[in-house]
């Protein structure tokens, strides 16, 4: 199995180690930028490619996609009409340009797509997700999510007003930056109606994106939901309460516990998951996605629901810039 990695930033050099751990070993990269790195043995045995056609000529199986948002759809039609199998990072675009030919050839080719929203792999939010379509709380009726982080404390090695999370151009801003968010309350609840959303730059953060934002959503199925992010806490935080008319379910992502409370009990029952680490949610990531490359397994996040998501997340940028609700079939 050969794979391309396209960009090679914190994200690209775990999925790299991670292919490697996997016994991927016939990995290629091809890198527009070439800045050092810190593990300066990770591109050892790896060939490294400074153009991308010549890169996709070399006949690859899939490409890896992780370079800035703003470039995602562009290096995936590339590789798409090469033949390749696909894998982007969340989220898929920064705009919705050229979105519909991108689906239009992965169909037509029958390509594998897998989008990169790795927190369908954390054994609390499936565990929630159980809970949810078991009926464990009956019907669902709200649901209460948020999620925030002091943005210079996420990488501390880069300078935050350089990342990528800063400039409008690379598509940064909460919105874009936490769209696990929305992915998930799309998978757990369903499918979004309306949007409404208020978000600015309101901190003294030195960036030009929106640095909070408060998503209001109106599901099919009648649940309303609210979703919270920030780049502003200093305290990391990422939570979701789910409200059913018998019971409550309530996930910490930091704490790595479900609870939930049963009226028929009248009583709390916990599910943890302390051991999993955070490279164990990429670990099963990529293996999902070799699974998938041998048509062993279906996609999790293939690039249809990807782009509903992305459409769920500029409805809500559009709705702050409007300050209108917006009706959107998902």
């Amino acid at each position: 199995m050969k794979i391309l990695l396209v960009g090679l930033g914190s994200i690209g050099q775990r999925h790299l180690r991670n292919l490697r751990a996997l016994g991927i070993t016939d990995i290629s990269v091809y890198r527009s930028l070439n800045r050092p790195l810190q593990d300066s043995n990770l591109l050892e045995g790896v060939r490294v490619f400074t153009d991308l056609k010549t890169a996709l000529l070399a006949g690859q199986d899939a490409v890896i996609i992780c370079n800035p948002t703003t470039q995602h759809i562009d290096v995936a039609i590339s590789a798409a009409e090469y033949g390749c199998n696909l894998f982007i990072e969340k989220p898929l675009s920064h705009s919705w340009e050229r979105v519909e030919e991108l689906l239009h050839i992965v169909r037509e080719r029958n390509l594998v797509s897998v989008v990169g929203f790795d927190l369908r792999f954390d054994p609390g939010l499936c565990k929630m997700k159980i809970l949810v379509d078991e009926g464990h709380i009956g019907r669902v009726i709200g649901i209460q999510v948020q999620v925030g982080q002091y943005l210079p404390d996420w990488r501390p090695l880069e300078d935050y007003r350089k990342g990528v999370s800063a400039h409008v151009k690379t598509g940064g801003g909460v919105i874009l930056d936490l769209v696990h968010e929305l992915d998930y309350v799309s998978w757990v609840i369903g499918r979004v109606s309306y949007v409404s959303c208020f978000a600015d730059k309101v901190s003294h953060l030195e960036i030009e994106t929106e640095d909070i934002a408060a998503i209001l959503l109106r599901f099919e199925n009648g649940t309303i939901g609210t979703v919270h992010m920030d780049y502003i806490q200093r305290v990391p935080s990422r939570t979701c309460r789910i409200i059913g008319d018998e019971g409550t379910i309530v996930w910490d992502y930091y704490d790595k516990k479900v609870k939930w409370f049963r009226a028929d009990k009248n009583d709390w029952e916990e599910f943890e998951y302390t051991e999993f680490g955070r490279n164990d949610r990429f670990l099963a990531e990529m293996r999902h996605l070799i699974a998938c490359l041998r048509r062993e397994e279906q996609p999790k996040v293939d690039l249809l629901t990807a782009s509903q998501v992305l459409k769920l997340a500029l409805a809500a940028k559009e709705s702050a810039r409007t300050r209108e609700v917006c009706d959107i079939a998902l």
